[in-house]
């Protein structure tokens, strides 16, 4: 019996392949040999992720241009924000690095929830896709392991440990919208099935 590759899906972590279906919300279809979750629809989800896109982009804005954090020491302070600091290394041989890190941490992210709310948006009403829905969710995907915003606030709780000993550290509010961010980033992908956003992609 001949199978259509298009109601296939394979499990992105051991390659099993399975017949896909549609379930009811609230249900979840788990890979037999590895128990990734395959699919898990869940009730208004496409509305849910486009909410929480729009939470994560101001989120992140906010987090470039308010200050991220003051050093103290000796009578002398100093306060900063990460668009603060990447202008300070824009000159010279060291820019392309600055130019790289601030892409990986906000230029991606910011790229990442714009593309699931352009996915996403029109679905959520129950209107068609708009034209390159699938490029973009696509894209989407494909930069998701270079996003870097969460490795980011883990790398800086960790430096700012080491400096506790050196100078007072004062947490300014983009440090704690960054770590909101990442609960909602978290909260996004709980509500994100791949397949049923493809499956809506593909039949509207």
């Amino acid at each position: 019996m001949t199978v259509d590759p298009a109601d296939l899906i394979a499990c992105p972590q051991c390659d099993a392949l399975y017949r896909a279906t549609h379930l009811p919300d609230g249900k979840r279809a788990t890979c037999v040999r590895c128990g990734t979750v395959l699919i898990s629809p869940r009730e208004r989800s496409f509305l849910h992720v486009v909410a929480f896109s729009f939470t994560g982009m101001i989120l992140m804005i906010g987090a470039i241009f308010f200050p991220f954090l003051e050093i103290s020491t000796r009578g002398l302070s100093h306060e900063s924000s990460i668009f603060g600091v990447a202008m300070a290394f824009s000159d010279g041989w060291i820019a392309p690095l600055a130019f790289f890190v601030l892409s990986m941490i906000v230029a991606l992210p910011i790229f990442r929830f714009a593309a699931l709310i352009y996915t996403l948006w029109p679905l959520a009403n129950g209107k068609p896709a708009w034209k390159h829905a699938a490029t973009m969710f696509r894209l989407a995907e494909e930069s998701q392991p270079w996003a870097m915003a969460e490795i980011f606030i883990i790398g800086t709780a960790v430096a700012l440990v080491k400096l506790g000993g050196l100078a007072k550290v004062s947490l300014g509010p983009a440090f704690w919208a960054f770590c909101v961010l990442i609960i909602v980033i978290a909260l996004k992908n709980s509500f994100v099935s791949k397949w049923t956003i493809w499956d809506a992609i593909e039949r509207k």
